[in-house]
């Protein structure tokens, strides 16, 4: 019994030394994987911000672009019987919504960059040995409501200033009075928002993430996305 006692004892000292019960090396510190995770969500932002932030950024982008909400969309074709003009006004309210998010996509800038700055090292680690969007998600629990914070003025004077409130007055004034009427309860008919400013403000963000998803995955996967020596080295760990 003595001897198997002595046995157990010196085990960890027989194989302390042995290369399968040690974790192996990666050659990168911890502080180089923070280094290299906030400089990829730099590069992902500052690019998906310039995407957005000009004409045409959300329009012309169907990954991102802002339509009509679905409570509108379920009564458009009654709201084209009721109004006249309708469509046309329709698809003016559209462009507006969608000039109004370019508008505002560069209020996200200094609320990432403040995000990026307080990230941990085992929030790095975490998020580079996490999921395809781990880093989108972070940010998105880090940044959300500051970002809708900043937005909303940003987007309800953008929509101002694009005519959008007078414009979706003359389509939502008269249809939610038909709405509201007799006749339009018989016919089913259900009202839509008065103001389309928050609808907007969330649909802005929800494609600002998107594009930040987008540009997460093209580092962790493509090559060439890794602009920097730092990328190269700490995503070359996700290639081992």
């Amino acid at each position: 019994m003595k001897r198997y006692f002595l046995i157990l004892l010196l085990l960890p000292g027989l194989f302390a030394g042995c290369d399968l019960l040690q974790e192996p090396s990666t050659g990168i510190s911890d502080e180089e994987v923070a280094r290299g995770l906030k400089e990829a969500l730099r590069v992902g932002t500052d690019s998906s911000v310039a995407l957005l932030n000009r004409t045409d950024g959300y329009f012309k982008d169907e990954a991102v672009k802002i339509f009509l909400p679905p409570e509108v969309q379920q009564v458009q074709q009654l709201i084209e019987t009721t109004v006249p003009g309708a469509n046309l006004l329709l698809n003016e309210v559209v462009l507006k919504m969608n000039r109004a998010a370019e508008d505002a996509a560069a209020e996200a800038a200094p609320i990432f960059k403040d995000a990026i700055t307080g990230m941990s090292i085992q929030d790095a680690r975490d998020i580079l040995f996490g999921s395809d969007s781990a880093a989108t998600v972070y940010l998105e629990t880090q940044t959300r409501s500051q970002l809708f914070a900043a937005y909303s003025p940003k987007v309800q004077a953008s929509l101002a200033e694009v005519g959008l409130p007078t414009l979706w007055n003359q389509i939502a004034t008269p249809y939610n009075q038909f709405a509201n009427s007799l006749p339009g309860q018989l016919a089913g008919a259900q009202p839509i928002p008065d103001d389309l400013s928050e609808y907007v403000t969330n649909k802005a963000l929800d494609g600002l993430f998107t594009k930040v998803e987008d540009k997460e995955k093209d580092i962790r996967y493509n090559l060439n996305e890794r602009v920097t020596d730092l990328l190269q080295k700490v995503f070359g760990l996700l290639n081992k």
